[in-house]
């Protein structure tokens, strides 16, 4: 192996330098059964994020304009609070939240395709302390989806 491959290896990280060894990765979702692309795949982080924006931002107007009356830290606390309620009962319900459905994606269990109540309190518990959607798998999915054993998908 010549400098130059040595560097691109490093630079390209360790999941390039696996694969150029010969380890499959597979592609995401493949683990769970899913198809690697259109409606029933893992959804993209690109769609989780603008999912979680648009919600957020849902959140933040509401407790600006009908909780606080202007905008201060007090805000952001109802704000997340809302953002907790919303998440129960809309994936707890539906499946969907109003931002993951402008997004195209969809909220299922993994064996049994639908959320009940208690999978969706505890991944929203688990999303409103931040970290756990931080700590991804393989499949892209975050900490939160992993103990909630659910899986987010594109519709």
């Amino acid at each position: 192996m010549d400098k130059r491959q040595a560097i691109g290896s490093w630079l390209s990280g360790p999941r390039a330098a696996a694969e150029d060894a010969g380890v499959d990765f597979g592609y995401r979702g493949e683990q769970l059964g899913l198809p690697e692309s259109g409606p029933g795949s893992i959804a993209r982080p690109g769609r989780r994020l603008g999912a979680l924006a648009v919600d957020w931002a849902l959140c933040v107007l509401i407790a600006y304009s009908l909780i606080t009356d202007g905008y201060g830290p007090a805000t952001s606390n109802w704000a997340l609070l809302i953002f907790f309620l919303l998440h129960v009962l809309t994936v707890g319900t539906v499946g969907f939240t109003p931002g993951k459905r402008l997004f195209g994606i969809r909220v299922v269990a993994e064996g049994t395709g639908t959320v009940n109540p208690l999978r969706a309190l505890l991944r929203s518990l688990l999303l409103c302390l931040a970290i756990p959607p931080l700590i991804w798998d393989r499949d892209g999915r975050g900490l939160h989806d992993r103990l909630a054993r659910t899986v987010e998908l594109r519709i």
